[in-house]
């Protein structure tokens, strides 16, 4: 017993060193799992920018396909691209071999990084890749400094380097402005990060629907019954609620001679 509880807590040791994170403030991002086309645009996303390297392989195609409304020539035709069938779990197209060659280790798999991670993690990471040169692939992450993937979606994004701009000042975690004009109050501060403009194909709030939406993607990925756990969840709870009220009855009436 102490060998297979030993055991346990060692296979648990990855998993907690790759939760832990920097102390970078994280951006809050509203995940909404019914947002079909939310989903369905997060897949895509998911399926052209990250499965070079990373795979989902817990979960599968035709289950995706399902889930979010996708027919199966759709998917096959859009979204399937490494000659997999509709039934197969979505695989990286890259090998472990090749991995190994070229990066060290194998990139691990997303399924279940949402759960691991949390959207809001995910949401800030994503969106926070700056330019370094000291860096193997010239890039460095805010949240996860010395990170060791390249910036996939700087294309989208553009180019973000390290830089300075005005920052209007907070105090206890609110906005000051001024009290004669009513405009905000600021500071230059020299550890932004700045978009370097016409360098990205989306602006920034077109980014950041993009990411919300992989995001979201990624949520459902780690538990694609959560809705409808929760549904029955709550049936569960009314029935009982429903239940109590007779049992309560019967109790009274079982009772009420008991002196």
């Amino acid at each position: 017993m102490k060998k297979q509880i030993a055991a346990l807590l060692l296979a648990a040791i990855p998993m907690f060193g790759f939760a832990a994170g920097g102390t970078y403030p994280l951006d809050s991002v509203s995940i909404d799992l019914t947002d079909k086309a939310a989903m369905q645009d997060g897949a895509k996303t998911f399926v052209n920018y990250c499965m070079g390297c990373h795979g989902a392989k817990f979960q599968r195609y035709e289950r995706v396909a399902n889930d979010l409304g996708i027919s199966e020539e759709l998917m096959m035709n859009n979204l399937v691209l490494t000659g997999a069938k509709f039934g197969d779990h979505m695989q990286s197209s890259m090998t472990a071999d090749d991995a190994k060659k070229w990066f060290g280790v194998a990139p691990p798999d997303l399924t279940l990084v949402a759960r691991v991670r949390g959207a809001d993690w995910l949401y800030t990471y994503m969106r926070t890749f700056y330019e370094d040169p000291t860096r193997p692939y010239g890039v460095n992450n805010k949240v996860f400094p010395a990170v060791g993937m390249p910036n996939v979606l700087v294309g989208l994004q553009g180019r973000q380097t390290i830089g300075c701009k005005q920052v209007q000042i907070e105090e206890n975690g609110v906005k000051v402005f001024d009290q004669l004009t009513g405009l905000p109050v600021t500071h230059e501060a020299c550890d932004q990060l700045t978009i370097v403009p016409n360098t990205g194909s989306l602006s920034e709030a077109e980014f950041d629907e993009k990411i919300k939406n992989l995001v979201t993607f990624l949520e459902y990925s780690a538990n694609p019954v959560k809705l409808k756990s929760q549904r029955i969840g709550t049936y569960v709870l009314l029935f009982l609620a429903f239940f109590f009220v007779f049992a309560y009855l019967l109790k009274r009436e079982y009772w009420k001679d008991v002196h």
